[in-house]
């Protein structure tokens, strides 16, 4: 192996490390939230940073990688998509903060089911992406892709039932804010997952996936789309 793979490899394994970390931060965000536990969501947010330091070491030895001036395709490609998916993994591990910070604002009031299925299938989704990733399994990759309409169906429901129950003064202002600020964080990890999964594909097939009002569309090669 030539030094350019080695280094390739050893960014790829840092890459996985990372989703991993993300991985149990997005569980331990969550868990903290539904079990109203302020220190789990502080150790959190202090994970956030170490997060944030692998961030900024990813990028730089990609730059690193893009001395080499790769000829072949995939080569090129796996730089772009290591860069990529870094940046979403990281948005992944700040969603999992506003998690966490809404838990240390939170009082001890019942929290609805749907948003406890909602948040355990996205950190589900968080588990797929990164195992897609670790093993090129596009297949697996598309999934997470044909779950994300379900996310946003358990969106749409949360937050009109969070709106019926504010109209009725069921709830107040602030624990209205504080049950939508944690749906639209747990609705934007699927997001970001949906996005690694694209670069998964692209990836190893050099196709793309679009999200269209009708679904997702079937991996197609750029030229085709």
């Amino acid at each position: 192996m030539d030094d350019f793979h080695k280094s390739l490899e050893s960014v790829l394994n840092d890459l996985l490390s990372q989703g991993r970390r993300v991985t149990d931060i997005s569980l331990a965000a969550v868990e903290s939230y539904f079990e109203n536990n302020a220190g789990v969501a502080a150790g959190v947010i202090r994970e956030d940073a170490t997060i944030d330091h692998v961030d900024v070491q990813i990028e730089r030895s990609c730059i690193a990688l893009m001395g080499y001036r790769p000829s072949d395709e995939h080569d090129q490609r796996s730089i772009l998509t290591i860069v990529k998916i870094n940046n979403e993994l990281e948005r992944i591990a700040d969603c999992a903060v506003n998690i966490a910070q809404a838990t240390e604002q939170r009082k001890d009031t019942e929290v609805a089911d749907t948003l406890r299925v909602m948040a355990n299938s996205v950190v589900g989704m968080v588990r797929d992406t990164v195992e897609a990733l670790r093993s090129r399994d596009t297949n697996l990759a598309q999934r997470v892709l044909s779950f994300d309409d379900t996310v946003d169906a358990f969106k749409d429901e949360l937050v009109t039932r969070a709106q019926n129950a504010l109209a009725g003064g069921v709830v107040s202002v602030g624990a209205a804010m504080q049950l939508l600020s944690v749906v639209r964080a747990v609705e934007r990890m699927a997001d970001h997952c949906t996005n690694i999964c694209e670069q998964v594909i692209y990836l190893e097939t050099g196709k793309i996936v679009r999200h269209l009002p009708s679904g997702w569309t079937a991996p197609t090669l750029p030229e085709d789309a």
